[in-house]
């Protein structure tokens, strides 16, 4: 009856069973909320990584050790009020996009570094796709690197593999060396002759293209587009060693 009316408020089903077993056991790990919820460790991360961001747990740390704690059940009515103000503000925003012309294509653009984080974070929502694209290291010197390395934690247990082209430089050598580990594969180009001065990411019908000396991202969906993009890329990348 409890995971039901969860998800009639917008929770998924593995969602529901863990807020409810943090709600039972109170400040608690990812191994006693796996117990208390009968769902594998290893299913749990990416979920609880979306249940922090939509408020629906907490954590809090004791020395290196990280425990999670459910959001008071009086919270939830605050969630859900404040996610009901915000589709009341881009309303018009939407109306606009969908009385647009399917053959046209669709743009959004995004301002400032919570900005360029949103377009990376749209990538995240294609589980099991292949991307490619064009790096520099720009964007890890301004988004920082443990928000970066953290990132792609996230994109590789969501089994979304990147391949990329990037100038060899001291903070790229460091992902060059880790590529099979973080679901990868790079080829390098000489900095010195070819560096980017931004990121574009093609994946599914989309083509993302972040800018961070500009501070500004901006996604495009296109099948067009993306799939012209994707082809230009393979011949940059078959012409690589």
């Amino acid at each position: 009856m409890l995971i039901t009316t969860l998800k009639q408020i917008g929770m998924e089903e593995k969602q529901a069973k863990i807020y409810l077993a943090c709600l039972e056991l109170g400040k608690t790990t990812i191994k006693e909320i796996a117990k208390k919820a009968e769902i594998k460790r290893t299913s749990i991360y990416d979920v609880i990584d979306e249940m922090i961001n939509f408020g629906y747990i907490k954590t809090t740390t004791k020395g290196k050790k990280v425990k999670f704690i459910a959001a008071e059940p009086s919270e939830l009515k605050e969630i859900i009020r404040k996610r009901e103000s915000l589709l009341n503000q881009i309303m018009p925003s939407l109306n606009l996009i969908n009385n647009v012309s399917s053959v046209k294509p669709k743009v959004w653009f995004y301002n400032g570094i919570e900005g360029i984080k949103q377009v990376y974070e749209d990538l995240l929502n294609y589980r099991d796709t292949e991307v490619y694209g064009w790096a520099s290291d720009d964007s890890t010197n301004l988004l920082s690197p443990e928000w970066c390395n953290k990132y792609v934690e996230r994109r590789s247990r969501r089994k979304i593999l990147l391949k990329v082209i990037y100038p060899l430089t001291e903070v790229t050598k460091y992902y060059k060396n880790n590529d099979k580990s973080q679901s990868r594969i790079s080829k390098t180009v000489d900095p010195k002759k070819y560096l980017f001065k931004m990121e574009i990411n093609i994946y599914k019908n989309r083509v993302a293209m972040m800018s961070a000396q500009d501070k500004i991202g901006v996604i495009i969906e296109s099948e067009p587009i993306a799939q012209t993009l994707k082809t230009i890329f393979n011949i940059c990348w078959d012409n690589l060693k």
